[in-house]
């Protein structure tokens, strides 16, 4: 099998990561693996996997996308692959216009991947043109079909997966998992740490998440805030005064990137997803399920897909941070139960989100178009 897939850039990111995983995977399996970006700091990793890169224009709405078009059009008469996939919106109208320059006998077949909730309109129908629409989620693959009318049966719903051996306690140091634990929090905390990794933006819920905890500043706990918090500094800024009006500045830890994030998972005792907005799958979460840690969701989008409730962690309504404050409340004073829940969230994650099943799915579609 010769498979193509096409993304703006391999800078970094969940689209990216996802090419690189689909690719290895390709190639470990003998098919020919090829990628067309606009190129990127993970070409090397790519190449370094068993995949070709090819430099293309597919980057942004300008003039040199066309000159991506007669690009693509020259790549896929030369390689004459089986398939053509299709990461992204700009990406897609490139190869939808190298398309109309082919006779149909010499177009591949055409698969594209939703990953997010994109804005509805002609421009992001483009992502539904393909023979196969690959939905990241349940929630994913309703939007598809609501806002663009498509078919049921040319969705395919595959969750985005994880490598359980990267993503495995086991494999922690535990006197480094101490260490950054030592390095958030202090020496000698008995406190239970929660965890909120993620972008400093107003859609990962920071603020929500706060004005919870500002309810319970009685109870003995800590929050580290794992992320870039300097790309965003006017926020990071508003989260700090926040933090200083609700008075938690002694419990409140801005850690910054955390480049291991299986060790930081590891020094958490539990780990937090308060979107806003509905997460298309919601990773982190299932990373942390991964590692044996329990995990409180906003119940909402993918999220919904990927934590049983009760089980593996909680639900809270989304947006509602009363709520949240009661769950936050009722995880504390029952975390005896804790260590059980990492264990099913464990089991969980190695049974329905992996990165082995996403990519075989992935492949059985290919495998479907050439049938």
């Amino acid at each position: 099998m010769k498979v193509i897939q096409v993304l703006p850039e391999l800078q970094g990111g969940g689209v990216e990561r996802g090419t690189l995983e689909i690719a290895q995977y390709l190639s470990a399996h003998g098919h020919e693996s090829h990628v067309v970006s606009a190129g990127g700091s993970l070409v090397k990793e790519l190449e370094a996997q068993g995949s070709s890169h090819h430099h293309c224009e597919v980057v942004a709405k300008s003039p040199r996308s066309f000159k991506g078009v007669f690009q693509l059009r020259h790549l896929i008469t030369a390689l004459q692959p089986d398939i053509v996939h299709v990461r992204s919106r700009i990406p897609g109208w490139v190869v939808e216009l190298a398309y109309k320059t082919l006779p149909k006998h010499k177009r591949p077949a055409r698969v594209s991947t939703f990953h997010g909730f994109h804005s509805v309109n002609c421009y992001s129908a483009i992502m539904t043109r393909g023979e196969r629409v690959i939905a990241v989620s349940r929630t994913i693959a309703d939007h598809i079909e609501q806002a663009y009318g498509v078919e049921n049966q040319k969705i395919e719903v595959i969750h985005r997966g994880i490598d359980p051996s990267y993503f495995d306690s086991a494999s922690v140091d535990r006197e480094q998992c101490a260490a950054l634990r030592q390095q958030w929090v202090g020496s000698g905390a008995k406190a239970p740490v929660l965890l909120l990794p993620g972008r400093f933006t107003r859609l990962k819920g920071h603020a929500l998440l706060l004005k919870a905890l500002g309810l319970l500043r009685d109870l003995d706990w800590h929050l580290v805030l794992v992320g870039n918090h300097e790309e965003n500094s006017s926020y990071t800024q508003e989260l700090q005064d926040l933090t200083q009006q609700l008075g938690l500045l002694p419990k409140i830890h801005f850690h910054g990137i955390c480049k291991h994030m299986p060790l930081a998972y590891a020094a958490a005792d539990l780990v937090l997803n308060v979107s806003t907005r509905p997460e298309s799958f919601g990773r982190t979460a299932v990373e942390a399920m991964g590692m044996e840690r329990p995990v409180i969701v906003s119940g909402h989008g993918g999220s919904l897909e990927t934590i049983l409730k009760g089980e593996t962690g909680w639900l809270f309504r989304p947006n509602d941070f009363e709520h949240l404050a009661e769950i936050l409340n009722h995880a504390i004073m029952h975390r005896g139960q804790w260590k059980l829940m990492g264990e099913k969230g464990r089991q969980h994650v190695s049974e329905h989100f992996t990165l082995e099943r996403m990519c075989a799915k992935t492949l059985s579609v290919y495998d479907s178009l050439l049938q």
